[in-house]
């Protein structure tokens, strides 16, 4: 019966049923064959309301929705071609800020492409860049922002690992760790990527932005109710005046006055579709934490986590080769499954390997979604390069050619976040 129990949980993955319905499915059978109550299911689900942490998670999204309803997108591109335009291959380093600081507001890769995009690419070939070259920067710059504040990934990584810290006798994974752990990888995948871009456009004639004050004062005053939010968030999380619900509700609530009534373009008509949509994407994503928290209860009981280490301890002695052997399996997974799909299965598995390797689980987590950050322009289920097809009417395989450059610049930086681990706890330590 439980190897029919299986064989249908599989058939039923196979046939796209819902990611929650099959963990928890796998969770009530392992309980069931370790003889163990299934009443401890609605126990383990109902623990994840005492995350305080919890709370962050729709007030961001909710406010990242606001932003990308309205127009900041808009006046992120002008202020970021008035501050850096006259820079050696100006546009292109534009288009990495830009995308990386609306990512990082916004929350999300997807959206980023379909608000920037339609902005950025005809500037870019208007500025004689060649269309295969702007199409895979634009393409491959709507997932930057994963690691900068407040980012949702990095959000629940850590509110899995602190569901975990007790099963694993390690200390609580803070969020603002992470958040800060997550600067200095974000900007140097952004230096990395600038200095291809000005290599690649070496012998092409790419006019450059001549610098202009007025515009530049312009820009700050189109976006004076916006630029504050960044502080507001970074300030109040790291100076440890605000926690991370705290700081959450600062920003919906600021983001929400200042779309709303200081610049008017999302009407109070509008307002409730904006929740109701933004709260449909979290209930999901609740709804996958909390069967998440039962399933990796399930393989604490089941000792799992100490088999598959004894499993690869007997192949794998070095700290090195099993990073290796992590950043392809995670590549992999980025490729296959979506982002939170991936870390609500895969950081119960390796967390507690990675302790036993001495790997920090703040720089795991950094490690987690610079992976999946990658995932996002990596076929055959590469968000950012369906989104980019549909946005520019261009195939996937077209834009896949097209983001391999940066892809391999990606990569290189990967390996230095994930071989150098200063790079993502110097701030932190």
């Amino acid at each position: 019966m439980i190897t029919a129990a299986i064989i249908l949980l599989v058939v039923l993955a196979l046939m796209g049923a819902p990611l929650f319905a099959i963990i928890l499915g796998a969770a009530a059978l392992g309980f069931y064959t370790l003889e163990i109550e299934l009443a401890v299911l609605h126990i383990d689900i109902y623990q994840l309301s005492n995350s305080v942490v919890l709370m962050a998670l729709p007030l961001f999204t909710f406010a990242g929705f606001l932003l990308s309803e309205s127009k900041t997108a808009d006046r992120m591109l002008r202020l970021s071609q008035a501050a850096f335009g006259w820079m050696p291959g100006g546009m292109a380093f534009v288009a990495l800020i830009a995308c990386a600081f609306f990512t990082a507001l916004t929350g999300g890769s997807g959206v980023t492409i379909v608000a920037l995009g339609a902005l950025l690419l005809p500037a870019l070939v208007k500025g004689n860049y060649p269309e295969k070259f702007s199409l895979g920067l634009v393409t491959s710059s709507g997932s930057l922002g994963l690691l900068l504040v407040p980012s949702v990934p990095l959000l629940i990584y850590g509110i899995i690992a602190q569901q975990m810290s007790q099963q694993l006798d390690m200390p609580t994974v803070e969020i603002v760790d992470l958040y800060l752990a997550g600067l200095l990888p974000a900007l140097l995948m952004i230096v990395l990527l600038y200095g291809y871009c000005v290599w690649a456009t070496r012998g092409t004639d790419v006019p450059r932005q001549a610098f202009d004050f007025r515009e530049l004062v312009d820009a700050l005053w189109q976006a004076r109710w916006e630029l504050p939010l960044p502080l507001v968030v970074l300030g109040g999380i790291f100076s440890g005046f605000l926690v991370i619900s705290e700081a959450a509700a600062v920003t919906a609530l600021y983001v929400l006055v200042a779309e709303v009534f200081l610049y008017r373009e999302i009407s109070l008509r509008k307002l409730p579709t904006i929740m109701r949509d933004s709260m449909i994407m979290v209930g999901g994503i609740l709804l996958i934490l909390a069967v998440a928290q039962a399933f990796s209860d399930y393989l604490v009981y089941a000792g799992v986590p100490e088999e598959l280490f004894a499993l690869i301890q007997t192949h794998v002695e070095s700290k090195i080769t099993f990073l290796i052997l992590l950043n392809i399996l995670l590549l992999l997974l980025g490729a296959l499954l979506d982002i939170f799909a991936a870390l609500v299965i895969m950081v119960p598995l390796i967390l507690p390997v990675a302790l036993r390797y001495g790997i920090d689980p703040v720089h795991l987590g950094i490690i987690f979604v610079a992976n999946m950050q990658i995932g996002y322009i990596t076929p055959p289920v590469g968000m950012n390069l369906f989104i980019a097809s549909y946005r520019f009417k261009k195939k996937v395989t077209e834009l896949f050619a097209a983001t391999i450059p940066f892809m391999l610049i990606l990569i290189i930086a990967l390996l230095m976040i994930t071989y150098v681990p200063q790079l993502s706890l110097w701030l932190v330590r």
